[in-house]
């Protein structure tokens, strides 16, 4: 998918929603565990009912390993039905991966060519030839996690080198790599006021934004302080949309939520002059 064709699909659904699918047999319906596929058939409902609203999907790879076989088939089949269905929606192997440079060739493989998702998120912290090969793939994209939302990001991440965070070296180390127009980056919702600073850096990039909803993050922090003026923003939402109730209208309310979180995202964008 081409940044152009995202960017249009944010004018169109007045939304930079993307819905986080962290597919947890213990919390999903009763009823599902009767079909053949519990797991696809809560995704199929979920995906179903937000897709009016939101942009962009992110299976979490963990949720499906944890299955096995049967999980890698729940998510192959998830993935046809995304591209078959829903061909515009951008999606995001959540899997965090990286390694040495043949290693790597072969994740890129493995999400880029046989699932067939539009990017990937990878974990910075081997250097460039461990994340270059996910940049050689035309229109696919490598979303390098920069500045986490989760307890143990101040262990490294805000580590001084060179008079700054080590976040920050990162994403300035990263602008020099091959194909870096394909990079976007993760940087956790409750971490809204360092986007200030990260706008500065790569003012034109495109941003994963976690952490929205049961994590606590604010979106009106994080559009005013990350938006950029064709958006550029991606806020994902995940147990707060797909968990938002537990009986058998899961599918209708996770979509009412998604709709509250677009309505929301609508009012940022006009605010910003984007729609």
């Amino acid at each position: 998918m081409t940044q152009s064709s995202l960017l249009e699909q944010i004018k169109a659904k007045k939304s930079f929603l993307c819905v986080g699918l962290d597919v947890d047999r213990d919390r999903i319906p009763e009823s599902l565990n009767n079909k053949p596929d519990a797991i696809f058939a809560f995704c199929k409902g979920i995906i179903e009912a937000t897709a009016p609203y939101c942009v962009a999907y992110k299976p979490n790879i963990a949720f499906f390993e944890a299955y096995g076989l049967e999980g890698w088939k729940s998510l192959e089949k998830v993935m046809g039905f995304l591209n078959q269905q829903y061909p515009e929606v951008f999606t995001i192997a959540d899997a965090k991966r990286a390694d040495i440079g043949n290693t790597s060739k072969r994740y890129a493989k493995a999400y880029f060519e046989q699932f067939e998702f539009d990017s990937v998120t990878i974990a910075p912290y081997m250097g460039k030839d461990s994340v270059e090969p996910f940049l050689e793939y035309k229109e696919k994209y490598a979303i390098l996690l920069a500045l986490t939302s989760n307890e143990g990001a101040s262990d490294f991440q805000f580590l001084n080198t060179e008079g700054k965070p080590l976040f920050e070296q990162v994403i300035e180390k990263s602008r020099n790599w091959q194909n870096a127009n394909q990079l976007m980056y993760v940087v956790g919702a409750t971490k809204a006021q360092a986007l200030q600073k990260i706008r500065t850096l790569i003012p034109d990039s495109f941003l994963l934004i976690p952490g929205v909803g049961a994590q606590g993050g604010s979106l009106e922090e994080v559009a005013i302080n990350g938006l950029n003026q064709q958006c550029g923003l991606l806020v994902n939402s995940s147990r707060g949309i797909i968990y938002a109730s537990s009986g058998n209208d899961f599918d209708q309310v996770a979509g009412q939520v998604a709709r509250d979180l677009q309505e929301e995202m609508a009012f940022h964008l006009r605010q910003k002059g984007i729609i």
